[in-house]
């Protein structure tokens, strides 16, 4: 951190100061546009999956190695596009796919009496989240990016747990899943939106694939919270 605040203030006294900060502005505003923009592809991959049923025969193992494959293939492919003019339709076909992989949960949830509420509760909610952890991010001042391991862990040890629920396919398993998701990805949603402020991610597009992936991780969680929860059948 020390080493970072020197080389800003030296830059400040040679006038790259103020040219730094708005390359940082110029990033975040980037990412918050491109972000907004993959809500799109998502809605729409969402509502494709929930109209035709075609996510319906991905259950158990198989749901999970076709979601494993496709999103870790999209996510190299983004790195790999990311500094070129491909990145930003790699990253929206992305998003169009984790769409597609949402509305099985989306379509399960809107089976309820009261699964349209249960949806705009998730999202609102999701939404709160959001903008509790840009306002931190924001106006902490401290270094956050020791954060980093400790969340890749969390992460880690969240992943093992879901494979192995799938299996075993407990609703008092998916509950406490759900509930640490939601807890580990609003910290890494603070995160990275640290990350960016402070000048640790200067690719807009790398940074979107994150806050993408914690905004979908937690808005998930809450679905499935909601639904084993609230889900008020007919």
């Amino acid at each position: 951190m020390n080493d970072r605040v020197t080389a800003i203030h030296s830059s400040a006294d040679y006038g790259y100061g103020i040219s730094s900060q708005e390359q940082r502005q110029k990033v975040l505003r980037n990412t918050y546009w491109l972000l907004a923009l993959s809500l799109v592809p998502t809605v729409l991959g969402a509502w494709i999956g929930v109209a035709t049923g075609i996510t319906a025969a991905l259950t158990g193992g198989i749901g999970m190695i076709v979601f494993m494959a496709g999103a870790f293939g999209f996510m190299y492919a983004i790195e790999k596009t990311k500094n070129s003019a491909a990145g930003v339709p790699v990253l929206l076909a992305f998003t169009f796919f984790m769409g597609l992989m949402l509305s099985r949960m989306i379509g399960t949830v809107l089976g309820f009496k009261n699964g349209t509420d249960l949806v705009m509760t998730a999202f609102a909610g999701t939404a709160g989240v959001f903008f509790v952890m840009a306002s931190l991010a924001s106006v902490i001042k401290r270094d956050l990016s020791g954060m980093g391991k400790w969340l890749m862990v969390g992460a880690l040890v969240l992943m093992v747990g879901a494979v192995i629920n799938v299996f075993v396919g407990s609703s008092v398993g998916m509950m406490v899943i759900s509930m640490l998701a939601i807890g580990i990805f609003s910290a890494y949603m603070l995160y990275d939106l640290k990350q960016i402020i402070d000048g640790g991610e200067t690719n807009y597009i790398s940074a979107t694939l994150a806050l993408y992936m914690d905004i979908f991780n937690v808005f998930q969680s809450l679905l499935a919270l909601l639904g084993i929860m609230g889900g008020e059948r007919d």
